[in-house]
């Protein structure tokens, strides 16, 4: 077993002197045909002999108490097995971060839409119909259903929130003092992860012990969750969750889950819950919408005396996690004069947790977007603001960074994009403008481990219960086993999604693949040593190269140096001082160019380029998919996505994807992705970094400030739709 922890720069693998020549090269994803051809079988597609199937029973108010539930009719109805109703054991709503266990029911209703029952039954159909036919009576209450009517309750972030309030300095001295100052309110609104594939589970019980075949991305949170809401110990659940169809932060433990898992030990058999999709927006966690107001004080030559992003988001009454606005401004831009606080309003609404890129993806939007206005006061290209404000050091902790190459991305960005052969035009009734802002997240790594057994047949069988969210993580895991043993990509065999088998770190704030990968190369590096051990030579002189270990003049196969017995390592990574000692983050730079209707208000983005800096790229075509998926979202955070709140009853209006608007493919153009590439030998092993959730950050402010420079027109409320901009449109 290899079991290191981050405490110092990593002095380098044996991979790196590999001669494979797989790791980094954009080679196709191996679980893709099984999952064109329809072979990989998702949570909700499995077949369980005896499966009954359960529908969520929920609340018809924002606030107040269910005084009746009147199951007689529902019980009466064709293929029910049981209703389940105004029972303590069953969960009001999805756990939130923060968290150890789902609330349960006690008759009093929080928000909108939560749990209070579960039909089941021999078919869906039935299961619905029986869920349909359960008559619920209510006392509604007042709630407060908008963040802006909580405000007065607001507080502030919790003792030992993952981002305190920070304040350094006078900013508002700074800003009086400044040659120019920008000081503007900008405000997101609720979002959803929208994940194509459902969330849903398949409970079943053996004796005391329970399976569940979910869609989960971090096993090592989920367990202890599941087992405290159950009230069993986390060693008696096994989960199992090789394939999921998106995740973006909300698939751990659902309401589904533990219904499924309550109905499945009362009745003695298997039961599947799916929540509808309905369902799903009011029983599981979205973003926050955000009220940010952000402060930048210059001098006259574009320098930062200060600046400061102040937040104000909602929360579920009850719970302490909040979304963390000014996480990637922190350590972002130089300025001695700093203020980054967050207020947190109580509110009666489904409960608000992580979402793709937490803090970063809305905080960004609005930081970006008012440096574009600064850039624009100086008149100054905001390329040249953003270089002049570069820091050598984390400028609001003083740490090193472990790497940075901001301005190397901004620099390529604008070689490919022509930022300097722009032009402001107009095509017929179209304006044309461009636009380019800043990319940050902050990088994290996660305990992770993985088992790598080298089989008599000369295989390599990689075992983890890490998950792939379709982000490519079989893929890269084989690569890097692939480098690090000198084995083709056909002889290696990965398992994931079983908690059987190792505890990864799951997939979750883009920690996934250089925390996973790193216990598959540490493992990898112990099974090397053994092999060079049994050629009689050292480590360092063996070359493995296709399924072969080459020193001196012998090349010796793989499968004869291991022999009858397999060949097996455990390797676990650790966060330890680095974390403490730098500051860690990926870099990017944005670049948009949108067409706006001078008639109609209707925004066209016509091209999109990214360029990031994130450390090792493990797979160039996994990789770029990604940062692509991440500007994409961005787009649609730009034009397109919205919760919309019935104010008089904590109701969302549209909980569908017919009426809560996503880009569609004709709203995306040709989307670039490029690399500066450079190891992050204080990061992990690997010298890899999180991708998925950057090009998400600075996208969205990227489209805006395009949109402004076609139009003059400033939207600070997202998303900009055509309303906003009708009436400051110039005459054609």
């Amino acid at each position: 077993m290899t079991d290191y922890r981050m405490d110092e720069a990593h002095p380098g693998l044996a991979l790196d002197r590999g001669v494979q020549n797989i790791l980094g090269k954009p080679l196709d994803r191996i679980d893709g045909p099984v999952k064109v051809t329809g072979g990989a079988t998702y949570a909700l597609e499995h077949q369980v002999d005896r499966m009954a199937w359960g529908v969520a029973i929920t609340a018809p108010i924002g606030r107040g108490r269910i005084t009746a539930i009147d199951t007689k009719a529902a019980e009466g109805l064709p293929g029910v097995i049981a209703i389940y109703a105004g029972d303590d054991a069953l969960p009001r709503q999805t756990p939130v971060f923060g968290q150890d266990q789902a609330q349960r029911y006690d008759g009093t209703i929080d928000s909108w839409g939560e749990v209070i029952g579960l039909a089941v039954a021999e078919s869906l159909e039935q299961a619905r119909a029986a869920a349909r036919a359960v008559v619920v009576s209510s006392s509604p209450e007042q709630g407060v259903f908008l963040t802006k009517d909580g405000e007065p309750d607001a507080f502030d972030p919790p003792s030992g929130a993952l981002l305190p309030n920070i304040v350094k300095g006078d900013l508002d001295q700074a800003m009086r003092d400044a040659a120019v100052a920008i000081d503007v309110d900008y405000s997101t609104p609720r979002q959803v992860h929208a994940a194509m594939e459902p969330h849903g589970a398949i409970a079943e019980w053996h004796d005391d012990k329970l399976t569940m075949r979910c869609s989960m991305q971090i096993f090592r949170q989920a367990r202890p969750v599941l087992a405290k809401s159950l009230g069993i110990s986390p060693d008696d659940i096994r989960l199992i969750s090789p394939f999921i169809g998106g995740g973006f932060g909300g698939k751990n433990v659902s309401a589904d889950a533990i219904l499924a898992a309550v109905a499945a030990k009362r009745l003695g058999r298997p039961v599947k819950v799916a929540l509808a999709r309905q369902q799903i927006f009011h029983a599981c966690y979205g973003r926050s919408d955000t009220y940010q107001r952000i402060r930048l004080a210059a001098d006259a030559d574009g320098r930062l005396l200060g600046y400061g992003q102040d937040s104000l988001v909602s929360q579920k009454v009850g719970a302490t996690s909040f979304e963390p606005v000014p996480l990637g401004a922190v350590a972002l831009y130089d300025g001695e004069h700093r203020s980054f606080t967050t207020r947190i309003a109580p509110v009666n609404l489904v409960a608000h947790g992580p979402v793709r890129a937490p803090g970063e993806a809305v905080g960004m939007i609005a930081l970006e977007c008012a440096m574009d206005e600064l850039a624009r006061e100086l008149g100054l290209d905001p390329i040249e603001l953003r270089r002049r404000n570069e820091p050598e050091n984390d400028p609001t902790s003083g740490k090193p960074f472990s790497s940075r190459r901001l301005i190397d991305c901004f620099d390529e960005g604008a070689r490919r994009f022509g930022w300097g052969k722009r032009e402001r035009r107009s095509e017929g009734e179209w304006l044309v403008g461009h636009g380019v802002a800043t990319a940050a997240r902050v990088n994290f790594l996660a305990d992770s481990s993985a088992r790598v057994t080298l089989t008599p047949e000369g295989r390599a069988v990689i075992e983890t219960d890490m998950t792939d969210l379709g982000t490519g993580t079989y893929t890269i895991l084989a690569q890097v086993a692939g480098e690090a043993l000198g084995l083709p990509m056909d002889h290696i065999d990965v398992r994931l999604g079983d908690s059987e088998f190792p505890v990864a770190a799951g997939s979750g704030g883009s920690f996934g693949a250089a925390s996973a990968s790193s216990s598959v190369a540490l493992a990898c590096e112990e099974i090397a040593e053994k092999l060079a051990k049994a050629m009689g030579a050292k480590s360092e002189d063996v070359t493995l190269k296709d399924g072969h270990a080459i020193a001196g003049n012998r090349r010796v196969p793989h499968a004869e140096l291991v022999g009858d017995t397999p060949i097996a390592a455990i390797g676990t990574i650790h966060p330890g001082a680095n974390n403490r000692r730098f500051s860690q983050a990926t870099h990017g730079a944005q670049f948009c160019e949108a067409w706006v209707n001078a008639v109609t208000g209707e925004v066209r983005v016509k091209r999109m380029l990214g360029v990031f800096d994130c450390g090792r790229i493990l797979n160039h075509k996994t990789a770029r998919s990604q940062g692509i998926g991440g500007m994409i979202w961005g787009l649609g955070y730009a034009l397109h996505e919205e919760v919309h709140i019935d104010p008089r009853t904590g109701a969302i209006v549209n909980r569908d994807f017919g009426e809560y608007h996503i880009p569609a493919n004709a709203d995306v153009p040709q989307i670039e992705c490029y690399f500066v590439e450079e190891i992050d030998r204080h990061a992990n092993p690997l010298g890899a970094k999180g991708i998925g959730e950057l090009g998400i950050s600075g996208a969205g402010a990227a489209v805006a400030n395009a949109v402004f420079d076609a139009c003059g027109v400033r939207v600070r409320d997202f998303p900009i739709t055509p309303d906003k901009l009708l009436l400051g449109l110039p005459p054609i």
